[in-house]
């Protein structure tokens, strides 16, 4: 009986010191959105990759004119054909046909491949203004002592109550307005 006292004890007080632990440990939480979208880098970032995109688009849109000049051409030829014609403007709509099929199919290919290169290009301009901001966060996380630092904007966190918004602090690190709005 006086081991299972002892026991309970034992147990009650490591419970209590792992409390005491746990209730030491500073949470916060910050939302990295408002943070990334306050940076100037953001609005020259974004202004380079849409100058990319629509000279991307107006090399597409150069190939859909070329082939619309001979569709319409191919169509023309058509309206000619005749029974003492039939033969060569035949073999001459066969090779429009292939040649239009041909330029379809590099359109497509480089959509795609604009579509690649838009990606890349997001990742170039943008990756490093994500690398900028994590260590900001990381730097004020460790000179506040947080130990957690929860991210609001992932929607991640299902329920929180309480803790420090840094969101200004890390704003203030990056050298931004607390009060700066988002950049568009």
């Amino acid at each position: 009986m006086r081991k299972s006292i002892n026991a309970f004890f034992i147990a009650a007080g490591l419970l209590f010191t792992a409390n005491v632990a746990n209730a030491q440990q500073k949470l916060a939480h910050l939302n990295s959105a408002l943070i990334i979208e306050a940076m100037p880098e953001v609005k020259d970032a974004r202004t380079k990759l849409e100058a990319f995109g629509k000279a991307k688009q107006a090399d597409v849109e150069k190939m859909i004119a070329e082939y619309q000049v001979k569709l319409s051409a191919a169509e023309a030829k058509q309206k000619t054909m005749s029974e003492a014609n039939k033969e060569t403007v035949g073999k001459e709509l066969q090779t429009a046909g292939a040649e239009l099929q041909d330029l379809q199919k590099r359109i497509e290919d480089a959509r795609a491949k604009a579509q690649q290169e838009m990606e890349a290009k997001n990742a170039e301009l943008f990756n490093p203004i994500q690398v900028k901001a994590d260590a900001a966060i990381k730097a004020v996380s460790k000179e506040k002592g947080f130990a957690y630092v929860f991210d609001t904007a992932n929607q991640a966190l299902v329920y929180w109550d309480g803790g420090d918004d840094i969101t200004a602090a890390v704003k203030a690190k990056l050298g931004i307005s607390a009060t700066a709005a988002p950049k568009k």
